[in-house]
């Protein structure tokens, strides 16, 4: 016993003496937290120009850079060596596709170490002349950890007209990395994107088909994926599963937020930092409501209605999820958001034959429908009252200001005046549906 005792201090020391000593060795991949890359791509002839900015600190961890006695970069040589950090980072994670074929890998033109002030990359031909310019004088006390690497790369192409893709998967520059991609076509058009972390495969002038299948999957994927959304579907259909009343409210859901998604795509929805928080307190509201309507006493003539007002909300709410994505649609931006809305009702479709099956069972075998409605709603309702009061609160960290009565605030008002009128004529037609069902209903009776 006391040998074992002897034999385990050793070991103890040894072990803390590891511990000590393990901060002071490098981390396997210390990147940093947020790392930012500014992208600007062009097409030109035979050539695919791509011009790239990223922050030297990304690379520290494997890039070994040359410095001078008092530890700034040697510029004078460091050119092979911001080479050797561009094929590890940026080619061996960049590829390109023309037409859906992957081309070679890029040739490097030119690299240059720039300062954190420089304005070169605010448009191409600057960011070029910047590029192609001469280097910093060397005697610039120039810090790794705070530089920034450019470089232009270029790729053979067919030619400038074909269709271009790109998958940046920059994943090694951060924790989280924002690719900043701005796309130039021949005519001088600019497209620009946000792209986070890995985006996959980015198509940068997509065909409409592309558009399409994009926003219908974004769509499907969204409906599943929205909790609340889901919740205010299953309000909606627990007293009312029969196909004719199911196809009514859908219907009105679904007319309601394809009128506010495709407004706010299109620069309706005030642009305030309170209209977010706002929709979604309304939101949690319309789950609320729907249950204590359940549980009170639901019509039909009135669940449509009510629906379509808050579609109306659930449109808006559909659209911050979208705002993002939009970016990729191009120049088909109705088509993908018809696209989206495609896509949603495919989820909705296949949410409600999940959930009408399972309420059916319930109710035969379980409680009464009355009852099981009611306990269903009242569990909606209390999880709806959490998050209507949580929203609310954050609503309410909000300031709200009378606006300014200018040209835009009347452009704003003509746009949402327009918004109104065709949501008043969509539930008119809604209405004599509505009014033809319940003459067909009475008439079989």
């Amino acid at each position: 016993m006391r040998n074992s005792r002897r034999l385990a201090v050793p070991g103890l020391g040894v072990a803390l003496a590891l511990v000590l000593l393990a901060p002071a060795r490098p981390a396997a991949h210390e990147i940093p937290n947020d790392a930012k890359v500014l992208m600007i791509v062009r097409p030109a002839g035979q050539r695919l120009q791509m011009l790239i900015r990223v922050p030297m600190a990304s690379t520290a961890d494997t890039i070994k850079w040359p410095t001078t006695g008092a530890g700034y970069l040697d510029i004078a040589n460091a050119d092979a060596t911001m080479r050797d950090a561009v094929r590890l980072f940026l080619i061996e994670f960049l590829t390109v596709y023309e037409n859906d074929r992957q081309l070679p890998n890029p040739e490097i033109r030119n690299v240059m170490a720039s300062l954190p002030s420089d304005p070169s990359f605010s448009s191409f031909d600057l960011a070029l002349t910047h590029v192609n310019g001469p280097r910093l004088p060397l005697e610039t006390e120039f810090a790794t950890s705070q530089g920034l690497l450019d470089v232009l790369l270029e790729y053979p192409i067919e030619s400038d007209r074909s269709r271009f893709s790109i998958h940046p998967s920059f994943r090694r520059l951060g924790v989280e990395v924002l690719t900043v991609l701005r796309f130039i076509t021949p005519e001088g058009a600019e497209r620009a994107l946000s792209l986070h972390n890995d985006p996959g495969v980015v198509h940068l002038d997509p065909r409409w088909t592309q558009a399409v299948w994009l926003f219908i999957v974004e769509g499907f994927f969204h409906i599943l994926d929205g909790i609340d959304h889901l919740l205010f579907l299953f309000c909606l259909v627990i007293p009312f599963r029969k196909p004719r009343s199911l196809l009514i409210i859908v219907t009105s859901f679904t007319v309601a937020h394809s009128i506010t998604l495709i407004a706010s795509a299109y620069g309706v929805a005030p642009d305030v930092g309170w209209f977010p928080p706002l929709v979604e307190t309304l939101i949690a509201t319309s789950i609320v409501y729907m249950a204590l309507e359940n549980i009170v006493a639901p019509g039909l003539r009135r669940r449509w209605i009510i629906t379509f007002g808050f579609g109306l909300v659930h449109g808006f709410g559909f659209s911050f999820a979208l705002r993002e994505t939009l970016q990729l649609a191009g120049s088909h931006v109705l088509t993908s958001l018809l696209a989206f809305n495609i896509g949603v009702e495919i989820g909705q479709l296949v949410v409600l034959a999940a959930m009408i099956p399972v309420l059916e069972l319930l109710f035969r075998f379980g409680p009464p429908e009355r009852i099981g409605t009611i306990i269903l709603s009242a569990l909606v309702a209390h999880t709806g009252w959490h998050w209507l009061t949580e929203r609310g609160q954050q609503l309410m960290r909000y300031q709200f200001q009378v606006p300014a009565f200018d040209a835009s605030f009347f452009l704003m008002l003509v746009r949402w005046l327009i918004v109104l009128t065709i949501a008043a004529a969509a539930a008119w037609l809604i209405s004599g549906f509505v009014g033809r069902t319940q003459q067909d209903l009475k008439s079989e009776v």
